[in-house]
């Protein structure tokens, strides 16, 4: 692999970043109920995790003299992540963070590989930082997820 993949996965890494920001904030705001709190306090707080991420991703793009992806170059993905009609349904937003943290998991081996190949230290670092984050932030929903299961 070489470096164009590995600035390929940082972009796709920022897009994706960028993309739950979004989802996390609409979901955050969108639910309702009082078991509904303790998941909205969570993607608040994931939200600013988030996108530190994203300015990291964007801060190593410019270190290649690459440009972070704008708007006009967004492709949205995470269609298990929209804010569900029923506000109340909260289970549906765990599985949609479980869903886009797995997404998020399996870019962030495929950069710390493309890396890895491309003899880039820094840009591996970097990924295996955030992967640790969002493995974390998956074990966090899949309990929550559990919880919910056991109603």
């Amino acid at each position: 692999m070489t470096n164009e993949e590995v600035t390929r996965l940082l972009r796709k890494a920022y897009g994706d970043e960028i993309e739950t920001v979004m989802n996390y904030l609409s979901n955050s705001i969108a639910l309702d109920g009082v078991r509904a709190e303790e998941i909205k306090e969570s993607l608040q707080a994931d939200i600013q995790e988030e996108l530190g991420h994203a300015e990291e991703l964007g801060e190593r793009l410019k270190q290649f003299d690459q440009l972070p992806p704008g708007s006009m170059a967004f492709e949205a993905h995470q269609e298990s992540l929209q804010p569900p009609e029923d506000t109340t349904d909260v289970p549906s937003v765990i599985d949609g963070v479980i869903e886009a943290e797995e997404d998020a998991i399996e870019t962030y081996r495929e950069l710390i590989d493309a890396a890895e190949d491309a003899n880039d230290p820094v840009t591996e670092d970097l990924a295996v930082t955030i992967l640790g984050d969002e493995e974390a932030h998956r074990a966090e929903f899949r309990g929550f997820r559990k919880e919910y299961s056991q109603d």
